[in-house]
């Protein structure tokens, strides 16, 4: 099943469901799908058997609410300050070919000769991927925002003025509520673009947190349920309505060096993040980016990332903000 969420006329939001390829029905006295969402964490019930309790309603274009700007991100909630953008990196593979060359550099290489970055990938590889019951090795984590800095399929990613880069990254994001016993409970997956800027990152790996404190979109629809072992997308940047980069992604644990299990554990393990009724939305890495390509974005590129499994495309154009003036005040 796939979710989504869309804007009416008068600011109220329809929550829209789908199997993949037919078409989206309304869920009859939603108001959101974190309403939805929590309504399952409370009672115990998952969030398929709530929506069919509910009942379905009207058919809704979701294309053509899409074109019109008004496709909302899949979840969202009340106060954004309770809705947490988190990522992990160094998680993925890659092609055969870069899986194969990394083990290979990871594991016979001189500890003293590793960078940081490698050793990580490393422990991933090691330990990434625990039996049952035990507990694997914490990944890279980074913190990009709240749900202030989470935008919309279809509208801007709008980088600082100060930012070196702004540029794509194509990522599954793990769709998360909190409930009122303070007990985690994913919906499901969405296609994420972990939007960040490649250029600072590279000049210090200790930048990397300035990186990623950027926005974020994702959805438009959330896949409900466990992800595919293989997935398979195509991330793409046009220019001026052409085509200026392609290329084909890969997630999902066949792919990775950590299962989603352990990664949600080395998130969540922290109380923080198991605060009553909070959101959440955690990107998993990728190993696919434009500016390993040597592509450098333009104001008005559009990125279009897409895994079929996962519903519509995510579109967003890019968008470079004015410059401030930031100055701290004494009271």
């Amino acid at each position: 099943m796939l979710i989504s969420q869309v804007r009416k006329e008068d600011g109220s939001v329809i929550v829209a469901v789908r199997a993949p390829g037919e078409t989206a029905r309304a869920v009859r006295g939603a108001e959101s799908v974190y309403a939805l969402a929590m309504e399952a964490a409370n009672s115990g019930r998952s969030l398929r058997d709530v929506v069919d309790a509910k009942g379905l309603g009207e058919t809704i274009d979701l294309e053509e609410a899409y074109s019109q700007g008004r496709l909302l991100s899949p979840i969202t909630h009340p106060d954004p300050a309770h809705l947490h953008l988190t990522g992990t990196g160094l998680t993925h593979l890659g092609s055969a070919a870069t899986r194969d060359a990394m083990h290979k550099k990871a594991t016979e290489a001189a500890e003293e000769t590793l960078t940081d970055s490698m050793k990580m990938f490393r422990m991933g590889l090691e330990g990434g991927k625990p039996k049952s019951a035990e507990k694997g090795v914490q990944p890279e984590w980074f913190y990009k925002g709240n749900g202030t800095t989470a935008v919309a399929p279809g509208e801007p990613l709008v980088s600082p003025s100060f930012a070196e880069d702004g540029g794509e990254e194509p990522e599954m994001a793990g769709i998360y509520v909190i409930s009122d016993k303070g007990v985690p409970f994913r919906l499901g997956f969405a296609v994420a673009n972990e939007f960040s800027d490649h250029k600072t990152e590279r000049v210090n790996y200790l930048w990397l947190a300035h990186s990623k404190l950027r926005q974020a979109s994702f959805g438009p629809e959330i896949r409900i349920g466990a992800a595919p072992e293989d997935i398979r997308g195509v991330s793409r940047i046009l220019r001026g309505g052409k085509v200026l980069w392609e290329k084909p992604f890969l997630s999902g644990e066949a792919n990775m060096s950590h299962s989603f299990a352990n990664l949600e554990y080395h998130h969540f393990k922290y109380g923080l993040f198991r605060a009553p009724g909070d959101i959440h939305v955690h990107m998993f890495g990728t190993a696919t980016l434009s500016f390993g390509d040597g592509i450098r974005t333009e104001e008005g590129d559009v990125f279009e990332i897409e895994a079929k499994e996962f519903g519509l495309p995510l579109r967003n154009p890019l968008a470079i903000a004015a410059e401030e003036e930031v100055a701290v005040h004494q009271l």
